[in-house]
Formats: structure tokens, C-alpha cells, sequence
């Protein structure tokens, strides 16, 4: 956030016209072109600067203004904050069609990173790109006049190669890494210099430059290193932090070309140990091509980096940096040995000694996943068993260091670069799901993209189950997760004061109640455990309903829908019969049993709803065999008022699967007793009183209840004067006073209609039968739902025949 003062200044630049600006203009080209490069001259710069950085859309400027900054960025006497903000200003500016700018003749380093950066503004032109990229080289190839650095000149080199690799030939690249070389392993040990002040009491001998040291404050005895810290640095020192910043993109770029021999992937262990003892020494490094022997310098560079590690920080910001540069070594390592197996061996017998070291400490927790990636690539060349590696992994860190939003992006991450590994080959993986949710409980919406590419791969017949419940408990699991976060940092006095006798006060007071501590605990398990019973979350979820309000569980809640389309997606891929029943009556229990969050439980219920359709166009024998749970379900008043979508659904299930063209087993006694039960129903919600609190329920539920209830009678043809009765009496319910006062006109057609339509039905059976029961060659899904599809047009179509509507032609 930017101060007042800083908003105030932003809301100025916004607001300027391209008159003002265009005056303002004017002024900057008067001082410029009388060589006035003073303090007024900077200030009006650094202001046209934010003026057209302020907005989103890029400010108009004269072709003759943006020449002339052109011109006095390469004056040969310019002042450098002159320089930089000409140069600032002419990169905000681009791409412009005013550019006369070029790099070949500029020799002098600064002014060719400046001028180059511009180039490379320009919209990422190949000519461009090209034209940096051969005069940057062709400067590091010379020496530099001195007072010259080529610090100046790599942030250009790692811009190039992220834009166009190929802009760099083969001996150029060999250049460069001859170069980077030095740069990594000969820079001095010395520190540098101070500037002196001029002071007339200045003393020679207080600016003699001293020993490099250590982190730990020792005198560095091995080479220097990003790690190795000094008061004043050298040019060279300064090129070789450079240099270690872009080994990775450089390695990667340049490094594999010529990395092994024709027969290097033949080499057995004996020699590749071999190889490494030969390359170690210094003599025959020399003699190797220079993309080797910048590998050779770079694994020694890596290996010095993670001794430096080992040594403990005296300063925070140190223990920091240590941190960062051990996760950079061993990923430059691991890069090293996938171009060059021979370093695998040495590689390995160090990376097993590193996470044996740190495994048990969490604040190096993220250097965890470069290692477990090294043993990923290389275990199986090395031969070793790296499942212990994997399971501190999968099992400690998540658990532990949810909270860390990067340690949680980059974990995720990992999971997804390797999940096809994972996936056919560590079953921890899969196992240890409960523990990845953490990791999306408490991050998400951040995580949601990277964890809908995860979620496919934790799917399986034995986890579809167990996985439903937890993505409806997300809200429920978040809250637990601030509860557990709280109670680890609340007082232990507080924590002795809390009586296990005593009902708990709070959820922080719940979290260490003996009621509650199995539930915490399975809810906050490591590892799946598919036999353990959900239902005994159900009082915890009651005793968090007072963390519903929680920003970080409303978002999570609000993730649950997306998560549940994609997954019933991916179960439907897989999933047999008695998974599927399973999944229904699962549905249909959760759905009472859903975390306090009203909005949460309508998006729930909507998702529910929508993917039962899927589960029963699936498998629609599940509405015979699941005939005793759906009764009972559809039988039950109170679900239409706390599910009312889910409550639609089920019933038009019945009503459409309930039949003997979709299962034999379906039969005239198991259709009599659906039946009964729905018109009970019906007749329940329909006998409305007018001097009680009438519910309103909603037109779709009642008329979906007669249209299932007519195909009922339809297959049994006993119940149609029974359902014929029932529908006459439609008109006095909607004509009723109590109606009146609950419904719309609009809501009373639309039940009269449609009970008018079903009576005609019913007064030709073979009609009725034909149209609500269409054969599998023209039954659809959309019937409940599509209004321009067969069923509602056969019956409006059947009705108009029958009361013979004039001027009706069919066809």
C-alpha cells in the first residue's frame, strides 16, 4: 500500500492532460537542449517519468522529445541519474516507432546495459534481440577500459537467453561459459576497498582491505561464494554472485548440448565414479571443453555452498540467504546430473548427508523439494530407496508448515510436475491426500488452479469416497487448522487452566477437550482412513458453526462448488455400479449434514443436485436398488424445506427410472409403494390451512411431484383413476384462498397447466405410457428440465388432441 502521500502524487500524474503534459514537454526539451543537466533538470525528469508510468495506458509523447532523450542518453559526458531516467522513461515509452537507438559501436558498458534495455523493450524483436546479444558478447570477449565493469552486462546476457536462446552461437556460448568459470571459481578472497572519503583525517591503513569471512564470522579458507560476506566487495565478487544468479537459466539453456559422450548412458558405476575422481582434480579440468568444465566448476561451487550452509548465520538476513542458496545448489546440482550421470554418484552420497540434517529442522523445510526432486530423477540410475525421503515429505511438511503460502504454492507444485510418478509408483502419495487438503483448506483460493490438476490424479475406487467427504468438511478443516495454529501459540499457563470436566467455552478451549479430540483428530489425520467414520464429525462441525464468519473459511467454502464439478467429472470416469449407489446415499446423507455457511450449503446443494442427474444416467438401476433409502428420502417433508433442489431431483429420478425398461427387477409392488409415498407427499404440501404459517413450496416441486407420480400410474395401471381423482381436485387447491395467498397468477397457471396436461395424458394409457415412459431410443435427461424438449411437447401435443383445440394442425 502506498502512503498518502505517495497516492497523492500517483492522482496527480493520472490526471494530467495531454496539454499540460505536452507543455510539460516543451520544458524538459529547453533545459535539455542548453546542456542544463542540473538538479532542475533531474527533478522535472523523475517527474515526466511517473506521469507516464502512472497509467495503465501509454502516454502520447513528441517524436522530436523522445529523440532528443534519445540523444542525451548518449552524450558522452552525461550524468548518470540523467542517463537513468531518460533511459526509465524511454523504456516506459516503448514500443515506439521514434527509436534511432543502436549498440554497435557502444563500447562503454553502462550506457550499452542502458541503451540494450531499451531494445529489448521493444516488443521482443528478433533483430533487435540478435543485435544485444552479439555486442554484449563481443564486449565480455574484450577488456574493458578501465573504471569499466561487465557486472553491467549480465542482467542483459540472462534477458537475451530467456528471450531467444538461439540469438547465441555455439562459440559464443563457449565464451561465456570460459568466462563464467572465472567468474564462479577465481574471485578474490579478499574484501574490497572503501571509497575514500577525501577527509583530511582519513587514515590509509583503516582502508586495507581485510579477509573474507564466513557466516559464522570465521576467516574463509576455500574459495569465494555468494555466502562468503565482506563489508566492501570487488568487481570480480561482484561477477561471481552475478554469475551464480543466472548458472541455472544458463545451464539449462546451454549446458546439454555435448553434455555426455555417445556411450554415457552405458557407463556403469565403476566408471562414472571413475569420471568424477579424473574430472575433481584440477589438471585434467582444464583440459575439458568449456561446457564441462563449467559444470565440473559449478557442481564445486554447489558442493562449497552447501558446507557454507552448515555453519550458523550470525545474522538473520544471512540465515536467509543460506536458506535460499542451498534450495538454488541443489537444483543446479540436480540439473548438473541429469546432463552428466557421472556427478550422480557424488551428488548422491552429499544430498543423503544434507537431508539427513536438516529433515528434522522445519525452517529449511522448502529445500526438502529439490532434494526429494533429485532422488526422483536419479534413484532409480543410482539405485537406491529414496521411500523414506518421500514420506517425511508427503507426511511431516504439510501437516506442520500449512500455513507458509509458499512452501504450500511450491509443494504443490512438486505434486504436480511429478504426478504421473506418483501416481504409478509411491503409494504414499494417494495415502496422504488428507495432508494435501491442508495445504488447499487454508491457502485457497490461491491454490484452487494448481489443485484442480491434482485432484484427478488422489481419484481412485478406494478413495472417491473418503475424498467426497472431505471436500464438503474444506470449511470445517479450515477452521480446524486456525484452531490448531492458535492453540500451539496460546500460553501454557492458559492451556493448564482448561478443565477436560468442564463443557468447553470455546472451539480453542474444544480443541484439547476429551469430547472433541477424536474428532480433531481424524479431521487433522496425516494419512487416509477410509474405515474411520465420518459421522463423528458432526458435533465438531456444530461447535465451529461460530468460525463460519472467518474470511479465510469463506473463501474456502467458496471453492467447494468448482471442486465438486470436477470431481463427480472425474468419478464418472471410473465409478461401477455399487460405487455409484454408494456415492447416492452418501449424497443424499451429507447433504443434511453440511458446515453452517447458508450460502456454502445453497451452492452445495445445487452442485449435489445437478450431479445426481449424472450418477443416475450412469447407472440407473440405482433407483431399484436403493428403492428403501429413497423412499425413505423422498417420503420426508423436511427435506423439501432444507433441500429443496436435491429433493426435485430425487423425485424425478424415481419417475423416470423406476421402470422395467431400465431394470427387470423393477416391480409393480416397488413402484405401489413410491407410489403412495409421494402422493402422501403431495397431498401434504397441496392441503394448505389458512390460519396456520403456511410454507410456500415451490411450483417446479409440486408439479414435478404429479408428473412422477402420473408415470408411476402410467406403469401400473391400477393407480390411474387414483391419480386421475387426484388431479381433478388440482383446480379447487389452486382456486383455494390459502393458495391465493401464498402464490402467484403466474405459479398457479403453471400447476394448473400442467395438471391438466397430465389428466388428458392419463385418459389414454397406451398415450400416456408411450409418452412418459419413452423407450431408450428417444428418452432424454433434459425431460425435467427443458421445456422445448419431448416430454412437455407430447403432453401439451396429447392434451390439445384430446380437447380437440381448433384450428391445432400437428405435424
Amino acid at each position: 500500500m502506498f502512503t498518502p502521500g505517495a497516492e497523492n502524487f500517483l492522482r496527480q500524474a493520472r490526471e494530467i492532460q495531454d496539454e499540460e503534459l505536452r507543455k510539460f514537454s516543451s520544458r524538459i526539451t529547453s533545459l535539455l537542449q542548453n546542456h542544463d543537466l542540473g538538479n532542475d533538470t533531474i527533478d522535472c525528469l523523475q517527474r515526466l517519468f511517473l506521469i507516464v508510468s502512472a497509467t495503465k495506458y501509454g502516454r502520447k509523447l513528441d517524436g522530436k522529445f523522445v529523440e532528443l532523450l534519445q540523444k542525451v542518453l548518449c552524450l558522452p559526458k552525461c550524468p548518470e541519474q540523467i542517463q537513468a531516467l531518460c533511459a526509465a522513461i524511454l523504456r516506459e515509452m516503448s514500443p515506439s516507432n521514434c527509436l534511432i537507438l543502436s549498440c554497435d559501436e557502444i563500447q562503454d558498458a553502462k550506457l550499452l546495459s542502458l541503451v540494450s534495455s531499451i531494445l529489448l523493450a521493444q516488443g521482443n524483436k528478433k533483430t533487435e534481440v540478435l543485435a544485444v546479444g552479439q555486442r554484449v558478447v563481443k564486449v565480455l570477449e574484450g577488456r574493458l577500459p578501465e573504471g569499466q565493469s561487465s557486472r553491467h552486462l549480465l542482467p542483459l546476457l540472462s534477458k537475451i537467453i530467456s528471450l531467444s536462446p538461439a540469438s547465441l552461437t555455439e562459440d559464443q556460448t563457449n565464451l561465456v561459459s570460459k568466462r563464467m568459470v572465472d567468474w564462479l571459481r577465481y574471485a578474490s578472497v579478499q574484501q574490497g576497498v572503501a571509497q575514500p572519503s577525501g577527509g583530511f583525517f582519513s587514515n590509509p591503513r583503516a582502508r586495507q582491505p581485510g579477509p573474507i569471512t564466513e557466516v559464522d564470522g570465521a576467516v574463509a579458507t576455500d574459495f569465494f561464494t555468494v555466502l562468503s560476506i565482506g563489508q566492501y566487495y570487488t568487481e570480480d565478487q561482484w561477477l561471481n554472485m552475478q554469475a551464480f544468479s543466472m548458472l541455472r537459466k544458463w545451464l539449462l539453456c546451454y549446458g546439454s548440448e555435448g553434455a555426455n559422450s555417445p556411450n554415457s548412458d552405458d557407463k556403469s558405476e565403476v566408471d562414472g565414479s571413475i569420471m568424477s575422481m579424473v574430472s575433481a582434480t584440477s589438471t585434467s579440468s582444464r583440459l575439458l571443453p568449456p561446457k564441462e568444465r563449467l559444470r565440473e566448476k559449478a557442481f564445486e561451487y554447489c558442493q562449497r555452498l552447501i558446507e557454507q550452509s552448515n555453519r550458523r548465520a550470525l545474522k538473520k538476513p544471512d540465515g536467509d540467504l543460506q536458506k535460499a542458496c542451498l534450495i538454488e545448489a541443489v537444483t543446479i546440482m540436480d540439473i548438473i546430473c541429469r546432463q552428466d550421470s557421472s556427478y550422480v554418484y557424488r551428488t548422491l552420497s552429499c544430498l543423503k548427508i544434507l537431508h539427513g540434517r536438516i529433515s528434522g529442522d522445519l525452517a529449511y523445510a522448502r529445500a526438502l523439494l529439490p532434494i526429494a526432486q533429485f532422488f526422483l530423477n536419479h534413484s532409480e540410475t543410482a539405485a537406491v530407496d529414496s521411500e523414506a525421503v518421500y514420506k517425511h515429505l508427503f507426511t511431516r511438511i504439510p501437516a506442520q508448515l500449512f500455513h507458509s503460502p509458499m512452501l504450500a504454492f511450491e509443494f504443490i507444485q512438486f505434486c504436480r510436475d511429478n504426478v504421473q510418478f506418483f501416481t504409478e509408483n509411491l503409494s504414499i502419495f494417494r495415502r496422504s491426500f488428507p495432508n494435501l487438503f491442508k495445504l488447499l483448506a487454508w491457502n485457497s483460493p490461491s491454490l484452487i488452479s494448481e489443485f484442480m490438476d491434482l485432484l484427478p490424479a488422489l481419484l481412485g475406487a478406494d478413495t472417491a469416497i473418503e475424498i467426497f467427504h472431505l471436500l464438503l468438511d474444506l470449511p470445517c478443516l479450515a477452521a480446524a487448522l486456525d484452531i490448531q495454529l492458535r492453540s500451539a501459540s496460546a500460553p501454557i499457563s492458559d492451556r493448564a487452566t482448561w478443565d477436560p470436566a468442564a463443557k468447553p467455552a470455546s472451539c480453542l478451549e474444544a480443541f484439547h477437550h476429551p469430547l472433541y479430540r477424536s474428532s480433531f483428530q481424524y479431521l487433522l489425520r496425516l494419512e487416509t482412513a477410509p474405515r474411520d467414520s465420518p459421522e463423528r464429525l458432526a458435533p465438531l462441525r456444530q461447535l465451529l458453526g461460530s468460525m463460519a464468519s472467518c474470511p479465510r473459511v469463506v473463501q474456502c467454502a467458496d471453492t467447494i462448488p468448482v471442486l465438486l464439478q470436477l470431481y463427480f467429472g472425474v468419478v464418472a470416469e471410473f465409478a461401477d455400479g455399487p460405487l455409484i449407489n454408494q456415492l447416492v446415499l452418501v449424497l443424499l446423507e451429507r447433504s443434511e449434514q453440511l458446515y453452517e455457511i447458508p450460502a456454502f450449503k445453497a451452492d452445495v446443494h445445487r452442485v449435489l443436485s445437478s450431479q445426481l442427474v449424472l450418477l443416475c444416467k450412469l447407472h440407473p438401476s440405482l433407483v431399484v436398488e436403493l428403492s428403501k433409502e429413497l423412499l425413505e428420502f423422498s417420503g420426508t417433508v423436511s427435506n423439501i424445506r432444507n433441500k429443496e433442489d436435491i429433493f426435485t431431483y430425487v423425485v424425478w429420478a424415481i419417475g423416470e427410472y423406476m421402470s422395467v425398461s431400465y431394470d427387470k427387477r423393477c416391480t409393480v409392488e416397488q413402484i405401489n409403494k413410491f407410489f403412495e409415498a409421494l402422493e402422501a407427499m403431495l397431498f401434504e404440501i397441496t392441503q394448505l390451512r389458512p390460519s396456520a404459517s403456511i410454507p410456500k413450496y415451490s411450483p417446479r416441486v409440486i408439479t414435478v411431484l404429479m408428473t412422477t407420480l402420473t408415470k408411476l400410474a402410467s406403469r401400473s395401471q391400477d393407480l390411474i383413476p387414483r391419480m386421475s381423482l387426484f388431479l381433478s381436485k388440482m383446480r379447487a387447491f389452486v382456486q383455494s384462498p390459502a393458495m391465493a395467498s401464498v402464490y402467484s397468477e403466474e405459479d398457479n397457471e403453471e400447476i394448473l397447466t400442467r395438471a391438466a396436461e397430465l389428466m388428458n395424458l392419463l385418459k389414454m394409457p397406451s398415450v400416456a405410457q408411450f409418452v412418459l415412459t419413452p423407450s431408450a431410443e428417444v428418452a432424454s435427461p433434459r425431460f425435467h428440465r427443458d421445456t422445448n424438449v419431448s416430454l412437455p411437447l407430447a403432453m401439451k401435443t396429447a392434451s390439445r388432441l384430446l380437447e380437440r383445440g381448433t384450428g391445432f394442425v400437428p405435424g
